[in-house]
């Protein structure tokens, strides 16, 4: 059973930011791409989006704070408080609760995406974890952990995940690769719909991809032994996991199934399902989950 051990403050301000500092710079870069592209482009040139012009960019920009980013700002305030005192709680409950309204459904509709009041609410946490993070980074440093063991297997993955994305990388610029080893431009068919196979805008595998990397970003800091340290390591295992598993399925789908090198697609796995992908998904959660704690507990011998 695991048994509670008592932080003390001192124990506390030991979990430096770095780590969550670099999944905020990420994120930031990618919003002002979706900032820029989706106010430069027609909405027909993207995706289930109506609104155009700054108004149109400062929309999309609210709905990516909504999904993904405030699923992933969840483990970034539990990392924050890691290095808080236990009175940050107080902001620190109430930002994981708005940030977990995302997942209830109708908030984020990925067939209209354009930004509602609703959609306010997520972004509002998501900005109260941010504020934790400078906080804790203020009482607990800048630094980044030091070396561990799975980073070999960390860097690889993130490679992976770069090459994976790279169309994506592109689409959220705003511009077509010319066809070689990846397709964009060519048409294909998505829910009935005759578009682009890798449309331009934000993906929900690049949304996979940056929350893979940001979790294997989070899966570093040192955390205090306790409770917390559990709740952050399956925070953030399911991080990578939901990412991996959405990364995969899009990938899967725009590069193999509609070039026509596969006729079987992966199903989708972006809402929670009685479904093999999510038995799937939760199963890599428990093996990520697994193999951190392991590497924590080697860290600590």
């Amino acid at each position: 059973m695991l048994r509670h051990v008592p932080m003390s403050d001192q124990a506390r301000s030991e979990t430096p930011q770095g780590e969550a500092l670099a999944v905020w710079a990420l994120w930031g870069l990618v919003l002002i791409a979706i900032f820029v592209t989706y106010a430069r482009l027609a909405p027909e040139e993207t995706y289930n989006v109506s609104r155009h012009g700054f108004v149109g960019g400062l929309s999309r920009v609210v709905v990516e704070l909504n999904f993904p980013i405030a699923l992933v700002a969840i483990g970034i305030a539990l990392v924050a408080l890691s290095a808080l005192p236990g009175s940050a709680w107080w902001a620190g409950g109430p930002a994981i609760a708005l940030c977990a309204v995302t997942a209830v459904p109708g908030v984020v509709d990925q067939a209209d995406l354009d930004a509602r009041w609703i959609n306010a609410v997520p972004a509002a946490g998501a900005a109260i974890a941010f504020s934790l993070t400078l906080l804790a980074a203020r009482r607990a440093g800048r630094g980044l952990a030091p070396r561990l063991s799975l980073d070999r297997v960390r860097i690889a993955l993130a490679a992976v995940t770069l090459l994976v994305s790279i169309p994506w990388i592109a689409a959220i610029l705003g511009f077509y690769l010319p066809e070689g080893i990846f397709i964009m431009e060519r048409p294909g068919i998505e829910d009935g719909e005759t578009i682009a196979a890798v449309h331009l805008g934000q993906h929900h595998g690049l949304m996979g991809a940056l929350m893979l990397a940001s979790a294997l970003l989070l899966s570093r800091p040192r955390l205090p032994a306790g409770r917390l340290a559990w709740v952050t390591v399956l925070a953030v295992s399911l991080t990578f996991a939901y990412g991996a598993v959405n990364m995969t399925q899009d990938a899967w789908n725009e590069q193999l199934w509609k070039r026509g090198t596969v006729d079987w697609r992966i199903p989708p796995a972006l809402e929670p399902a009685p479904d093999p992908i999510w038995l799937v998904t939760l199963g890599l959660t428990a093996l990520t989950a697994l193999a951190l704690r392991a590497e924590a507990r080697g860290s600590a011998a």
